[in-house]
């Protein structure tokens, strides 16, 4: 019988969500957070600055939360709002009570969360696994999505290479403290994990997501792209193949714009964000939408 995301036991949601506000009470960025009812449950968000343009949401990354973007959501509310969400069935403040069966159904989720944070269209931002999830909305519910921007899309464009995936599946079986540093090492070369971080980062695999997982989106779904759509790879990521994966999208998208940044690695924009959130922006202003057709 298929189930709903959950934590394995009450221990592991207790140990989880102390970790979690310990990592949130060290974040000099005040937010305001709501939770926002849809029909898979309720969904945690946090709510960054103010303006007419058209708001950005934001998808986390896999073993991530909403408190991710803290660090950048200050330069991303450039007269707008941002929402940063705990995606439903993952680890976070968000509560999933049904199934999500499918793609379908994700874009269902994310178009009713907007609905309940009273905004008609948005751009969307995700990393990593966000990226992912950021593409389906994108894909499937292009009349609420501006724009969409995927950072290191992993397994979206190209297929990761088994030695990658085998190599986070042996991590993943038991990990120590010492594993996890390596692994963070390898996957996010010149990122450092806060204690904070790293303690709410182990917390959240006792969740038990029932999400599924990226997949390499069809030649034909990249050709009707619906979204005006950038992607942005760290020239040394060892999750893709940032030279392969442009060049798909140049092939099948031809309005799309992608950037590869020489010398980073999968954690780009925790890198260079100095360099990553000025182009997202411009992809944003780009794509907005007049005040009058927004609301937050």
């Amino acid at each position: 019988m298929a189930k709903v995301g959950r934590f394995k036991n009450e221990r592991a949601r207790t140990d989880f969500l102390a970790a979690y506000d310990a990592l949130e009470a060290q974040s000099a960025l005040e937010a305001e957070t709501r939770e926002i009812p849809t029909s898979f449950g309720t969904t945690h968000v946090r709510r960054f600055g103010d303006g007419a343009g058209t708001p950005i949401v934001l998808l986390h990354p896999f073993g991530g939360n909403g408190l991710y973007w803290d660090f950048v959501a200050k330069n991303l509310a450039d007269n707008r709002v941002v929402y940063a969400l705990d995606t439903i069935g993952t680890a976070g403040k968000s509560v999933q009570t049904a199934l999500i069966g499918g793609e379908a159904d994700f874009a269902g989720w994310f178009g009713e969360a907007l609905t309940g944070l009273g905004i008609h269209r948005a751009h969307v931002v995700g990393l990593s696994q966000g990226a992912w999830h950021a593409s389906i909305v994108g894909l499937r519910l292009p009349q609420r999505v501006a724009s969409v921007t995927l950072i290191e899309p992993n397994g979206v464009i190209t297929k990761m290479k088994w030695s990658v995936l085998f190599k986070i599946l042996r991590f993943g079986m038991n990990p120590s403290e010492q594993d996890w540093r390596k692994m963070n090492a390898w996957i996010t070369p010149g990122v450092t994990m806060s204690q904070a971080q790293f303690d709410c980062a182990k917390a959240s695999l006792g969740y038990r997501t029932r999400l599924g997982w990226a997949r390499v989106l069809k030649d034909a779904e990249l050709r009707s792209f619906p979204t005006p759509l950038l992607a942005i790879f760290g020239g040394d990521s060892v999750a893709c193949d940032p030279i392969a994966a442009v060049r798909r999208i140049t092939s099948l998208v031809p309005h799309a714009d992608t950037e590869i940044y020489p010398g980073m690695g999968h954690g780009v924009l925790d890198q260079v964000p100095e360099r990553v959130i000025p182009r997202i922006l411009e992809h944003v202003r780009r794509h907005d939408l007049s005040s009058a057709s927004t609301s937050a």
